[in-house]
């Protein structure tokens, strides 16, 4: 009974519209008055899920890229991309992804690099004859690269869900292939779609031209290598490695490129500030919530229900990317991957399931969920930015998420995808 109060609470919550913070929060409380548990319980749980030192690493890593974004560096990317491949058919939808991929090895967040790269190339795709529907389905897809490259926060919130025992260093090198796979198949893509629709292409400015991007682009590009190079080398942690990548975010804006004024100083940290607050109230709450499904031993439950369905690994990966598809597509990133991480990690490794590979499906799978309706954060904002509506976007897609499903399977199937690299690094 206690787990039907647990989801039932939740499900009849999030459906009336409330905050989803507050759904984990007051179906984990009422759960525990039924059990007749002492309340302090949850508050206990929600300390503990968001007093972990690791988790610094989001706010400042967020702040960062929001500095980048005001601070001139994206569109200095988007103009280095476009110089390189505009001249490809459907050159500006090349671009986007180009840049989507560049940019995304500095947020490190989906969300922040549809508004930064999606702002700076859906007017220009609309202005010059693209479709706005494909403008916007081409960066609301091409943003979820930053899920999977450094620095992206939802791997540390991988991490810490599995119980800080799973390296950021791995995961973060993990995702480097998946991500560049995802890139190369949403501009083949977008190729074909843009051929198909008769999109012109861009003329090709010269390798002088591009050269010279090029330079004016390093600064803003050294932070990838700054962010990946001293995690990996252990020269510092993921958390220090965000403190300096704030830091060198003031420093270039500030003295390379100037372009950041006092104000959109302010409006960065203020930014910052409250998309923290929000991500660690989300993560407490869904603390108490993973807590309360283990101490109902939920994952004991799943894996022997899951015995009865098939012990063939490949069978138990499938069900559980059908199931976190579905799942996606009512539900946030970041409380899905606290949620379902506790849940199914013991599940997959009952199976023989590396840890790092599990967490590259988890991401890639629930980043396709982030566009998706009813709750596609990401999508919402690129049809904001497009000015169309999520059902005109929903009906031209489809070639674009089939691509993505296309490398969710490969990366799911094919483990040497997600595992080649960090053992390079080993």
């Amino acid at each position: 009974m206690a787990l039907w109060i647990l989801f039932g609470v939740f499900a009849v919550l999030m459906c009336i519209g409330m905050p989803i913070a507050f759904c984990l929060g007051i179906a984990s409380f009422a759960t525990i008055l039924y059990m007749g548990l002492p309340p302090l319980v949850i508050f206990q749980q929600m300390n503990s899920g968001m007093s972990v030192f690791t988790l610094l690493a989001i706010p400042f890593f967020i702040y960062a890229g929001d500095l980048m974004v005001r601070g001139g560096i994206a569109s200095r990317i988007v103009a280095f991309a476009g110089s390189m491949i505009g001249h490809l058919r459907g050159g500006l939808g090349q671009v986007n992804i180009a840049a989507a991929t560049l940019f995304g090895g500095i947020s490190g967040s989906a969300v922040a690099e549809t508004a930064a790269v999606g702002g700076l190339m859906i007017p220009q795709m609309k202005a010059r004859g693209y479709g706005a529907d494909y403008a916007v389905n081409v960066t609301s897809m091409a943003a979820l690269i930053a899920l999977l490259l450094p620095p992206s926060s939802n791997m540390i919130i991988y991490s810490i869900a599995g119980g800080g025992r799973i390296s950021i260093a791995d995961l973060f090198t993990a995702g480097i292939l998946p991500g560049l796979l995802l890139a190369v198949s949403l501009m083949v893509t977008a190729y074909i779609v843009a051929r198909k629709r008769g999109y012109p292409t861009e003329p090709f400015p010269g390798f002088a031209t591009v050269g010279r991007l090029g330079l004016i682009s390093i600064p803003g590009l050294l932070l990838i290598a700054i962010i990946f190079g001293g995690v990996r080398s252990g020269v510092f942690t993921a958390t220090e490695s965000s403190c300096i990548a704030v830091l060198y975010a003031i420093l270039v804006t500030l003295t390379i490129y100037r372009s950041m004024d006092w104000r959109d100083f302010v409006h960065a940290t203020l930014g910052a500030v409250r998309t923290t607050a929000m991500v660690l109230l989300i993560i407490g709450t869904a603390a108490s919530f993973s807590w309360l499904m283990a101490y109902l031993k939920v994952p004991a439950t799943l894996i022997e229900g899951m015995n009865m369905i098939s012990t063939d690994p490949l069978v138990v990966l499938l069900l559980l990317n059908v199931l976190m598809l579905f799942l996606g597509t009512f539900m946030d990133m970041g409380p899905m991957i606290i949620i379902c991480t506790p849940i199914f990690l013991p599940l997959v490794t009952h199976y023989g399931v590396d840890p790092v590979h599990f967490g590259v499906i988890v991401i890639l799978n629930l980043g396709i969920g982030l566009n998706t309706p009813p709750v596609g954060t990401v999508q919402f904002v690129a049809c904001a930015v497009g000015k169309i509506t999520v059902w005109e976007s929903m009906r031209s897609i489809w070639p674009f998420y089939a691509a993505g499903i296309v490398v969710l399977g490969l990366v799911t199937y094919i483990p040497a995808i997600s595992l080649w690299l960090p053992s390079v690094f080993k």
